[in-house]
């Protein structure tokens, strides 16, 4: 009885560790209320999302690594203290240059902590992992709607005259995160050896493999997507609707509430129907949600779009990773840390569209997800045959 009570508190706590997971998200509002009071162009904003997925591509295999030498739970909280390092520093002062500091020490944390908390979990689940981690993302998807509406709280309601504003998002995370470090160092967790973690040339050869490489570029496209919406929504409708950034960011909440709810009815989905047919779906769902972004101008359309994107975009990353472990089971470790470094989408798609911003609008950024989605499409097609 003492055991599952313990293994219960231990859950607990790393589900916390998965809410402070999605603190990550909080770029996508950040960066537009950064844009507002600094007075940068969509390219110069989009620098900022583009920056935090830039560090996956460094820190994934070498995360593994360190993993094998300090073990997974030291790698989870040096990768929360890092992450409440990046909440702490916005507080200091407003510098464009102190914002890219802070958004880049969120991404290293992020990446520290994406590799090294799945692994946790099965440190103290002997059950079904794979509901588990379910769940997991779904504690992780409260992190990332709450910010929008944080934000907007601290831009409209009190906060303004303490001088914080919107900015009260940091502080309010940052002690979060401060709880989660102390609970999870006072958390007893038993580990067992784990095997020599992958170097940078066993993860590369891989994508030699044809379907390792689909696979590889499909999670590119649907992190590109993720980081894309969440970044361009609210822009999206300051453009057509007239609307103020702080009433905008529900669109951001909206996202996240939609991908909440497909995390969470994907897994029992994904038990009725096969995952090609599903990953079809989803994948129709994101083609049409690009189409009502790009072309409607009234707000239930758009709100239309976000809320489909949101939820066609929520599994797409579980079932590419899932096809690419099974594609090659005897390279497991390799695969996982090369499908960690495709997270590195979310840096190219942000450039990208917002230099498309400057010149089309929101309509360019909403082109440059739309070949996100097409290639999803090709990759649809490629895992039915």
């Amino acid at each position: 009885m003492s055991n599952t009570k313990s293994s219960l508190g231990a859950l607990a706590v790393v589900m916390l560790c998965f809410f402070t997971m999605g603190f990550v998200d909080l770029v996508g509002i950040a960066s537009n209320y950064v844009q507002q009071d600094l007075g940068l162009t969509h390219a110069q904003a989009n620098i900022m999302p583009s920056l935090v997925f830039f560090w996956f591509l460094i820190f994934s295999v070498p995360t593994g690594i360190l993993m094998n030498k300090i073990g997974r739970k030291k790698t989870v909280l040096l990768s929360i203290v890092v992450t409440v390092l990046s909440l702490v520093l916005p507080l200091c002062g407003e510098s464009y240059a102190l914002m890219l500091c802070a958004f880049s020490l969120l991404g290293i944390g992020n990446a520290l902590m994406q590799t090294s908390l799945n692994p946790l979990v099965s440190n103290i689940v002997t059950g079904n992992l794979s509901a588990t981690l379910t769940f997991g993302q779904f504690v992780k998807a409260i992190a990332s709607f709450l910010a929008p509406y944080i934000a907007m709280w601290g831009a409209t309601a009190v906060i303004p005259s303490m001088g914080l504003g919107w900015k009260v998002l940091f502080p309010v995370y940052a002690v979060i995160g401060t709880i989660a470090i102390v609970a999870l160092s006072l958390t007893t967790i038993h580990e067992e050896p784990v095997a020599k973690g992958s170097g940078f040339a066993e993860c590369f050869k891989l994508l030699a493999n044809p379907f390792i490489l689909l696979c590889f570029l499909g999670i590119m496209c649907h992190v590109g997507i993720d980081v894309g919406t969440n970044t361009t929504a609210p822009k999206i409708l300051m453009e057509r609707l007239g609307l103020d950034l702080a009433t905008a960011g529900f669109a951001t909440s909206l996202y996240f509430i939609f991908r909440t709810i497909g995390c969470l009815s994907g897994s029992a989905i994904l038990r009725l129907i096969p995952e090609k047919v599903f990953f079809a779906v989803s994948v129709c769902m994101i083609i049409a949600a690009m189409i009502l972004m790009a072309t409607g101008t009234a707000q239930w359309v758009l709100y239309t779009g976000i809320a489909l994107v949101g939820f066609g975009n929520s599994n797409i990353f579980s079932i590419c990773f899932a096809q690419a472990l099974n594609h090659d089971p005897a390279h497991k470790n390799e695969i996982s840390g090369l499908m960690i470094m495709g997270l590195f989408g979310g840096t190219i798609f942000p450039l990208a569209m917002g230099l498309m911003s400057d010149v089309m609008g929101s309509v360019g950024a909403v082109l440059v997800m739309a070949v996100g989605a097409a290639y999803l499409t090709f990759f649809a097609f490629k895992m039915a045959k």
